[in-house]
């Protein structure tokens, strides 16, 4: 068992189990080593809580979901962040990327959802569910 001063939100696995990914309430995600329990990195970059976060398919980035309402992806060998993507108006509540790795996507509370190509915004897509319309497309 892990101890934190803060709630965690969302937790995932890399795709060879051997680190796990925490979303903090403290605006920050922590990795750790599953083996030993030990931090291996600290992602800092949110300026709210981490509400989601998701590996790669080859385990070699990170990308998390907030209350800030960004999108943040990280590399996973070095912490480092790689990009922030915006255009949620509203909190986000989780993040995934594609089975092949090539597109992230993020759906949040202004009851939107994007589709993001790797590190490149390609599309948001509203989902309008109440006024059943098709959803625009923005490039």
């Amino acid at each position: 068992m892990i101890k934190s001063k803060y709630h965690a939100l969302d937790v995932a696995f890399s795709p060879d189990g051997r680190t796990v990914a925490v979303g903090l309430g403290n605006k920050r995600a922590r990795l750790y080593d599953v083996a030993t329990g030990r931090q291996v990195a600290v992602l800092e970059g949110h300026s709210e809580a981490v509400t989601s976060v998701a590996f790669s398919p080859d385990g070699n980035l990170v990308v998390s979901g907030s209350t800030d309402k960004t999108v943040r992806i990280w590399e996973v060998k070095s912490g480092k962040l790689l990009a922030t993507l915006r255009g949620h108006t509203d909190p986000v509540f989780e993040v995934a990327f594609s089975p092949d790795g090539t597109r992230i996507a993020s759906g949040g509370n202004d009851m939107t959802f994007a589709l993001v190509g790797r590190l490149k915004r390609v599309a948001l897509l509203e989902a309008a569910l109440e006024e059943r319309r098709p959803a625009p497309i923005r490039r």
